[in-house]
């Protein structure tokens, strides 16, 4: 890129509401879309922040706590490519129909869960929790088919020197949802005193959003070119996409999955911690919010600290560079971890420790959108989608056996035949998954390349 196209620094001060007005002036299926997906995330994050909640009232230990972490890993790994071929088949609109469906479909199984009650079927016992994930693969489904495409269309739509900042757009549109979600659901649960009648009512207003998110796209969606969903074709199609992945990619692959594959081993136990190992509760003044409530409102102030950290740090990475600001976000996602689980239990600093603490993890959404242009910049004009399906790919396919470790960890096993007992340790998990954060961190330092617009 010659020099005179290159961004330049600027001394304009970022604009909090910039990313919504940049965001409304895309084309019309890229806003539908995103409304669609504002309305699904509104629904994922009123619920799946909890379910490790769900699971554990429904009877389920620690490590099947973190084999429904790792199920989800496998569903976000290997969801993508039969959602484009499908898609190839009956065409992106009705294939987001259907996948809405079944998404919402999936939001009624985890309503009706523990209704079911335990199951005998060929002498084998069936526990309530069995169906969080039966209902987990359909639940996810929607997801499977937009993550290429919205990398491709943010590609195509902006100029190389800004793609952090169209990033930033669609992101902290979407993230909107984030913040809502969990306010709603620390409402809900506010409301009923029993967590599992209040979170059931919360998966049934999410199936709503979802059926609502459905209709949305099936009527207003009119797809100008549906090449999109032809970018992955096959095993050898797959192969050659991560071997001709471009070289800038690969030190940020690397420390990405490691940084994933730490956070993979905690995240679903971040609720468990909160209302479980620490069991903190926040008085105001003659109302006291319970541990599930308090949860839903620190994800609150996580996502309002993301929401304000977002554009400004797309703004400032045109100045500096992607490489800082994805690595500050990378070392937040690293550091969270050690800090909750040191945080001290039953004192009267404990519920202000966790709200610094979850503010503080909020930061690592601002190198969210620079993450994805140091992703997609490199690739060819036309090839933005099958790269960042690609990086995907490998990088969720690594991570999958991250949170049943950290299960194993956390919760701990027993293996009769080899008489083999480990009792589990919370602080362990958490200690090794920072250790684990920070050496991706530290090779990325060493080792990442910046986007060349931004040099």
């Amino acid at each position: 890129m010659k020099k005179q196209e290159q961004a330049q620094p600027t001394e304009e001060t970022p604009d909090l509401f910039d990313p919504f007005r940049q965001f409304f002036s895309f084309r019309r299926d890229v806003l539908v879309l995103s409304a669609a997906m504002f309305a699904f995330s509104l629904g994922f994050q009123m619920t799946s922040r909890y379910i490790p909640r769900y699971l554990e009232v429904l009877g389920a230990g620690g490590l099947t706590i973190g084999l429904f972490g790792t199920v989800q890993n496998v569903i976000s790994a290997t969801y993508p490519y039969p959602g484009g071929i499908i898609s190839d088949r009956i065409g992106s609109r009705y294939a987001l129909t259907l996948f809405g469906l079944l998404s919402s479909l999936g939001f009624l199984f985890w309503v009706v869960a523990p209704e079911i009650g335990t199951l005998s079927i060929i002498g084998v016992s069936i526990e309530p929790w069995f169906w969080i994930f039966v209902g987990l693969f359909l639940a996810q489904a929607w997801k499977s088919f937009g993550l290429g495409a919205s990398f491709a269309i943010i590609k195509q739509s902006v100029p190389p020197s800004q793609l952090a900042r169209g990033f930033a757009s669609t992101e902290v549109f979407r993230r909107t949802a984030f913040l809502f979600g969990p306010l709603v659901a620390a409402v809900i649960l506010f409301v009923f005193a029993d967590f599992r009648l209040g979170f059931q009512v919360i998966l049934a207003v999410a199936m709503v959003f979802g059926v609502v998110a459905t209709l949305i796209q099936h009527y207003l969606y009119k797809p100008e070119d549906t090449s999109l969903g032809k970018e992955f074709q096959g095993i050898q199609s797959i192969r050659d996409d991560l071997r001709t992945l471009p070289a800038e990619l690969k030190p940020l692959l690397i420390a990405d999955t490691l940084v994933r594959f730490a956070n993979g081993m905690v995240y679903v136990f971040f609720v468990i911690v909160v209302t479980d190992f620490l069991e903190v509760s926040l008085s105001l003044g003659s109302v006291t919010l319970s541990p599930d409530v308090f949860f839903g409102v620190l994800l609150a102030v996580e996502m309002v600290v993301a929401l304000v950290s977002m554009p400004i740090a797309a703004k400032v990475s045109e100045q500096v560079g992607l490489k800082p600001v994805v690595t500050f976000g990378f070392f937040i996602y690293a550091i969270f971890p050690i800090l909750l689980i040191s945080v001290p239990e039953e004192t009267p600093v404990t519920a202000a420790l966790v709200i610094v603490l979850f503010a503080f993890s909020g930061l690592r959404f601002a190198g969210l959108p620079a993450h994805k242009a140091l992703i997609v910049g490199p690739a060819q004009k036309e090839t933005g989608g099958r790269v960042s399906g690609s990086y995907y790919l490998a990088r969720n396919t690594v991570v999958i056996p991250s949170a049943a470790l950290g299960g194993v960890i956390y919760g701990g096993i027993t293996v009769p035949g080899i008489q083999l007992e480990f009792t589990g340790s919370p602080p362990l998990t958490f200690a090794v998954a920072s250790m684990i954060g920070l050496v991706g961190v530290g090779y990325f330092v060493v080792y990442g390349k910046e986007f060349t617009a931004y040099e």
